[in-house]
């Protein structure tokens, strides 16, 4: 079978490639074409576009680039008409992914959804169009079903990928790892500041603001594979912080806390067991446009999973040096972290289990 695939970012290039992987121990004579990302590459097939063309964050860098984003939907609708594929599997990344469903369902294309828009979050309206266009939606979160009954829609939960690519690697050795990047023999802080510019224009300095009232700690930069080290030299300066690129797993798995930009990184970092601070800041028109449309209580996946505060939010004005500081202290005393530990463990088994590569595939290619 061919398969057109649509991933808009680093997790949703790390989860196509675990699912390309899956479908291809379904189907050995797959054909692949996608946009994604090095990951997914990796795998084979044809990479169309890669994620770090089209990664926009937030209202206002949307719109100036509303021109651009346009012109890559008209270029994705075409390529795809040119390979026509048996199945369109788009990956979470709703502002692209939806239209492209619209448009690829009224030309006659089978359209799979892989890791739900988060509807539940914002303009719930959406799912009347997901149910119209969407032949198949395959959610990752356990209460995403139960959302979707609600409407009417029946869903299929597979499970979180996740547990799938984190129970997948191998176990890092502690002092080989800190002897390979220059770190000494201090317990870790990692510091994931997200992936965008714009993340971590707005997080890491932050983050960094905090650095030398721990002097007991090592705190170490999660640099993204979407960018440069050069970008980052300019908040680093003279902050005694050490930079490691594209090792956030291997980071996180011998970190003892770590301050985390709100995403997909939030529940990485509890799988990996490690006490966080979760961190966020927008520019104050997209947040105030956020706050009027988005109806959670809760910004981070571990808390809304857990339906309760598990991890601290610091967003928009409360992340500051004095509340950065206050959280880190809290999370660095074993009686709390007793707790979260605690906290961790429910949170993995709300999740379902592993398996979710395979499930997904499992039902891609056997009902197309």
């Amino acid at each position: 079978m061919k398969y057109y695939i649509i991933a808009g970012e680093a997790s949703g290039d790390l989860h196509g490639s675990n699912l390309m992987k899956a479908i291809v121990k379904q189907d050995p004579n797959a054909d692949f074409r996608f946009w994604g990302g090095d990951l997914m590459q990796a795998v084979g097939g044809t990479l169309v576009k890669h994620y770090k063309e089209r990664a926009f964050m937030g209202f206002i860098e949307i719109i100036m680039n509303l021109r651009k984003i346009l012109g890559m939907m008209s270029f994705c609708k075409k390529d795809i008409a040119n390979y026509q594929p048996d199945v369109l599997i788009l990956i979470d990344n709703s502002g692209f992914n939806l239209p492209i469903a619209k448009w690829a369902k009224q030309n006659g294309f089978t359209v799979n959804y892989y890791i739900s828009p988060q509807v539940w979050a914002s303009r719930a309206g959406r799912v009347k169009s997901i149910k119209q266009y969407v032949d198949k939606m395959l959610v990752i979160l356990p209460f995403e079903k139960e959302f979707y009954k609600t409407y009417d829609y029946d869903v299929y939960f597979v499970g979180h990928p996740l547990l799938d690519a984190i129970a997948d690697r191998p176990k890092i050795d502690d002092a080989a790892f800190k002897s390979t990047h220059g770190l000494d023999n201090r317990e870790i802080i990692a510091l994931l500041p997200g992936s965008r510019k714009q993340e971590i224009k707005k997080m890491l300095s932050v983050m960094l603001s905090v650095v030398n009232d721990f002097p007991d700690y090592q705190f170490v930069i999660a640099g993204a594979p979407s960018q440069e080290e050069a970008f980052y030299h300019q908040f680093m300066k003279d902050a005694n912080v050490k930079f490691i690129s594209n090792k956030t797993y291997d980071l996180l798995n011998i970190s003892h806390a770590a301050l985390v930009t709100s995403g997909t990184a939030t529940l990485e970092t509890a799988l990996y067991k490690v006490p966080q601070v979760v961190c966020y800041k927008a520019s104050n028109i997209s947040y105030q446009i956020a706050k009027r449309i988005i109806t959670l209580e809760y910004i981070s996946l571990v808390n809304l999973i857990m339906d309760r505060e598990v991890v601290k939010e610091l967003i928009q004005n409360d992340l500051n040096t004095k509340n950065v500081k206050t959280e880190l202290t809290k999370i660095l005393d074993q009686k709390h972290r007793e707790q979260l530990f605690s906290d961790y463990h429910d949170l993995e088994r709300k999740l379902g289990g592993k398996g979710a590569s395979e499930n997904a595939a499992k039902l891609i290619v056997e009902k197309n």
